[in-house]
């Protein structure tokens, strides 16, 4: 049995890359308790457009998502804390240093271009990008969660 029962997914709005990735790890691991928080989230704001869309195609419903900060009871919560990019996780750490332990890259198994062999690939911020840009991240999103899933 895995010791990650509780999975907090962080990104700096929560309206583009952590809902997205919020749904897509509730729906390869139904048995886990995921949630999704901003280090400087549009508090209360839904899923943005292109990526909600994207998401729904994909199969994935997020049209209940408000967007929250992340907080130290969510930090505390989880089991597992997956960011985005290495730059996140630092100011994760200098806010919370208590959470480095138990914080990774969702990119962490992803190997290739652009990727870090020890820390895997950041994912990059799609927010007021092109629909190009959505596409590309929504797709590095579902192979991060891929490889995920068949670790925990």
């Amino acid at each position: 049995m895995s010791p990650y029962r509780n999975i907090l997914v962080v990104c700096q709005g929560n309206v583009c890359r952590s809902p997205v990735a919020q749904a897509m790890l509730k729906h390869r691991m139904p048995d886990k308790n995921v949630q999704s928080a901003g280090l400087t989230a549009l508090t209360g704001h839904g899923v943005e457009s292109t990526a909600a869309e994207l998401a729904t195609a994909a199969g994935l419903d997020v049209s209940a998502h408000k967007a929250r900060q992340i907080d130290s009871d969510m930090i505390q919560w989880a089991d597992l804390i997956l960011v985005m990019s290495q730059n996140q996780r630092g100011q994760l750490g200098k806010t919370a240093p208590e959470s480095l332990g138990k914080t990774m890259l969702l990119g962490h198994w992803v190997q290739g271009p652009g990727s870090n062999p020890s820390i895997g690939l950041d994912i990059p911020d799609p927010y007021r990008k092109s629909r190009d840009v959505f596409e590309h991240v929504h797709k590095m999103i579902n192979q991060a969660v891929t490889l995920w899933a068949t670790k925990i």
